[in-house]
């Protein structure tokens, strides 16, 4: 297995200012795919109506829990013994990436938020179950603290328990999105995937997710706290991340 070079995570110069556009020019960037939809469609919807405009037709925007929960719940620790791996901690990545920036490995089920010194702060976090999977870049577009859960169509289409929630569920202990969420952008645009806490914490470590980044509710509360809008994140296809040693 090699390490994640820079040059693997060359940016656009455009979207993200780290490389000349000349650079660039030579360079195909992956794009973001969600597998049951059509993102030509996605673009014509401003994003601030996504949440509402791609519910099923019956879904009524009053409806609409606020945002956030007006309650900053305190965050009570998962009982759950993850492994040691999968436990926050500083490892050693030269040249993973540029300083700032999020890369998730699935295949290893770890997110590292990368420092600027040859070192990430890793955490351990669930992702994507078969055919739900995906790689790409992106950026943070957005940050909510106990977000609301508003289920996209096709979930409240093949699951009862989204179908219970087709006009939103309030942020809370009890929403599957945890204690915060960070929404992923790609050309300005939500691209419907997230980073964020989970009440399931034994999916940690695990390929169990609808595509969403998981993680428990303390770490994803730290990260929330390290990273700004604007953030730039990599989810890896393959070539998982090599690390020097774990601190």
């Amino acid at each position: 297995m090699r390490a994640i070079s820079r040059r693997d995570f060359a940016w656009s110069g455009l979207a993200f200012g780290l490389m000349s556009t000349s650079a660039v020019a030579h360079q195909k960037l992956p794009r973001i795919i969600r597998p049951s939809a059509n993102m030509d469609n996605l673009r014509k919807v401003p994003p601030s109506l996504y949440e509402m405009d791609l519910g099923p037709a019956a879904r009524d925007a009053d409806l609409l829990p606020p945002p956030e929960s007006e309650i900053d719940y305190p965050i009570t620790p998962a009982a759950v013994a993850l492994p040691d791996a999968f436990q926050p901690q500083t490892v050693g990545v030269p040249d993973i990436a540029p300083a700032h920036s999020i890369i998730v490995d699935p295949l290893q089920h770890f997110l590292y938020h990368v420092g600027d010194d040859g070192t990430a702060r890793r955490y351990g976090v669930g992702v994507g179950r078969e055919g739900f999977a995906w790689s790409g870049r992106a950026v943070i577009g957005m940050k909510r603290r106990w977000p609301r859960w508003v289920p996209p169509r096709d979930m409240v289409q093949r699951d009862a328990k989204a179908r219970k929630w087709a006009n939103g569920q309030p942020g809370g202990p009890d929403n599957p999105l945890g204690a915060r969420a960070l929404y992923l952008y790609q050309d300005g645009q939500d691209t419907l995937y997230r980073i964020h806490g989970t009440n399931q914490p034994d999916s940690i470590g695990k390929s169990a997710s609808s595509g969403c980044i998981r993680m428990l509710n303390e770490h994803v509360a730290e990260l929330y706290d390290r990273v700004e809008v604007g953030t730039p994140v990599l989810v890896l296809a393959d070539a998982p991340v090599v690390v020097q040693a774990s601190g």
